[in-house]
């Protein structure tokens, strides 16, 4: 892999210099997909861009890490470029110093791929509509991450969700999947209907309450959050026509799924690392109508 640093620069620059780089390593082809920017604060780089990394060798892509610092500072433009064989694509860290931080659509826009999607990824404090952000504007879709949030991320979810455009969608959602799959497989057997139900989860993790709203929005019924003591979701009981269906996680990657009349069975319900909670949205860059829906429940009913 080549580094190359430019202090003091523009985006002319540093575009020039990834051209520059492509031909030095004899690949002038670009073969990128998308461009993916992740906006975070110094101290999220790091993981940040590691995930936005391994997520890139499913879908090669440029990756702009964003990160503003002392707005008190002369205006200056730092990039730290990596191109090579263990980048899938190409990767441009830029820092911003002062009234430059205000600007930072006007740094990025020019370094967006031409004619291909552009992802915007916000790790952790993201805006409160993504989709009237300046760098949130130039984007097909929009991902925050509410779990990354110091106050918990429910409260954040619920901004977001009041605030919710096409194209917006959260990792807590794309933590879900698993679960969402297997609740889905559970009704592949005629189990009757749904009466009332629960989510158990660690008090304040976002995921449980939108669970609870996109099974409330599939089945037409009351789905209630209560607290466990975790870590993370821990179970959904379903009140059904003659018993209780149930899908409780043992540990980190088995749970067991009990039905009425049935013998349980321990089923796969691993957590998943960012890397692969990011691969997942990037493999859609359309809205995700299921998630609107979910979304726009939790937004009306949640009370927190």
């Amino acid at each position: 892999m080549t580094t190359f640093m430019l202090s003091d620069t523009t985006a002319g620059k540093i575009s020039a210099q990834f051209t520059h780089l492509r031909h030095q390593m004899g690949a002038p082809a670009i073969g990128m997909v998308l461009t993916l920017v992740v906006v975070c604060e110094e101290r999220h780089q790091y993981d940040a861009l590691r995930a936005a990394t391994e997520a890139a060798r499913e879908h090669p892509s440029r990756i702009i890490v964003v990160i503003n610092r002392e707005i008190e500072e002369a205006i200056r433009l730092d990039a730290e470029l990596r191109i090579g064989e263990s980048t899938p694509g190409e990767v441009v860290v830029l820092r911003l110093y002062g009234e430059l931080t205000q600007h930072a659509d006007s740094v990025v826009s020019p370094l967006l791929l031409p004619d291909t999607p552009v992802v915007v990824w916000w790790p952790g404090a993201a805006p409160d509509v993504p989709s009237k952000d300046a760098i949130g504007a130039l984007a097909q879709r929009r991902i925050t991450d509410a779990k990354g949030f110091d106050d918990g991320g429910v409260k954040s979810l619920v901004i977001r969700a009041k605030g919710y455009a096409k194209g917006d969608t959260d990792l807590a959602w794309a933590r879900l999947t698993p679960w969402r799959s297997l609740l889905a497989a559970a009704f592949d057997q005629p189990v009757g209907k749904v009466r009332k139900g629960t989510v158990a989860g660690v008090a304040g993790h976002p995921s449980a309450p939108l669970l609870a709203a996109w099974l409330s929005e599939r089945l037409g019924a009351p789905i209630k959050v209560v607290d466990s003591g975790g870590p993370g979701l821990t179970s959904v009981r379903l009140q059904v026509g003659d018993g209780e269906l149930v899908v409780e996680r043992t540990d980190a990657r088995l749970a067991t799924l009990s039905r009425p009349g049935q013998p349980d069975r321990n089923v796969a319900l691993a957590r998943r690392h960012t890397s692969e909670l990011l691969a997942e949205e990037l493999r859609r860059l359309d809205s995700d109508e299921i998630y609107e829906a979910a979304v726009k429940r939790f937004a009306r009913t949640y009370k927190g």
